[in-house]
């Protein structure tokens, strides 16, 4: 595999659990709140799923397992937001606080270790090569083997377009975010949507953690490494839509995917290089917050 073949097939890699993050946040994002604990559910759903897989020997139960514990957490960060009147950024921020926190705690409970941790029943995730396209150069490392994560994040695209335009819960949950006056009127509570939201949240990220430790067959202590931040990023960058969250996860994961080839190319310090994703995050930001403030201006 040549050089922009490999970085691209680490690019679609690196932006799959990004992908499934902001998918999960843009369901508590266009309800109306921003769920700035897509960190601390990443690495909830990280720390089950190979704590699961580990004791069943069944990746598939331990990915179920981390989306049932992060929707767990997300539901408990609905319930003190919504029913308890807390800031929501103040409870998204413990969270990720708490996640950080319990994570190290309960695989030292468990396993009697704080660091790094390798299971010998678990071998990482599985290839799956599409006959035909495999052979095809550039577009070949693009969309072919990679594991079922990867594939099952972009029919997530779809699943969550067809839900957020095309059923009644979808068009409630976005009105939550941009009218609740009018589900009020219909004698919807738009705090049910809202919580919906969060416990969606909750699922995909989840999965997304899934993938970070399954993916290797090791848990390691913050293995989300700030992919919750950019998911956030993502949300704002894909313009809140699905399929713009699917170019902008892979924009990341390319820059990603960059800082760790140049890591071996460029004589500069590794901790610049891997710095990398973390600048093009904030200039995004930046920019995105410059754009809405000139929006604001026009309109007036």
């Amino acid at each position: 595999m040549n050089t922009i073949a490999s970085v691209l097939h680490s690019a679609v890699t690196i932006m799959t659990p990004l992908l499934f993050a902001a998918l999960g946040g843009l369901f508590s994002e266009l309800s109306g709140l921003l769920n700035i604990a897509l960190e601390g559910l990443l690495l909830t759903g990280a720390f089950v799923s190979v704590t699961v897989a580990h004791a069943t020997g069944s990746l598939v139960a331990g990915t179920l397992a981390a989306a049932a514990a992060a929707a767990l957490l997300a539901w408990i960060l609905g319930l003190v937001t919504l029913k308890l009147k807390s800031n929501v950024f103040i409870t998204g921020l413990a969270v990720n606080l708490f996640a950080s926190g319990a994570t190290v705690a309960a695989a030292y409970r468990i396993f009697g270790n704080k660091g790094v941790i390798r299971f010998d029943n678990l071998s990482g995730l599985t290839a799956v090569d599409i006959p035909l396209v495999k052979d095809i150069p550039v577009l070949g490392a693009l969309i072919s083997g990679h594991s079922v994560f990867v594939y099952l994040s972009w029919l997530a695209v779809l699943l969550v377009s067809f839900i957020l335009y095309k059923t009644v819960f979808g068009y409630r949950l976005r009105a939550a975010g941009y009218n609740p006056g009018t589900l009020v009127s219909l004698g919807i509570s738009p705090d049910r949507y809202r919580m919906a939201g969060f416990v969606l949240s909750g699922v995909f990220a989840g999965i997304g953690g899934a993938m970070l430790s399954l993916n290797l067959g090791t848990w390691v202590p913050s293995v989300s490494s700030g992919k919750g931040w950019i998911a956030l990023v993502v949300i704002f960058l894909g313009s809140k839509k699905p399929r713009g969250l699917l170019l902008a996860a892979f924009v990341f994961g390319l820059a990603e995917a960059l800082s760790n080839y140049l890591q071996g190319v460029l004589g500069v310090p590794a901790d610049f290089i891997l710095a990398i994703p973390y600048v093009l995050c904030l200039i995004v930001m930046v920019l995105a917050s410059a754009a809405g403030g000139r929006d604001r201006i026009i309109k007036r």
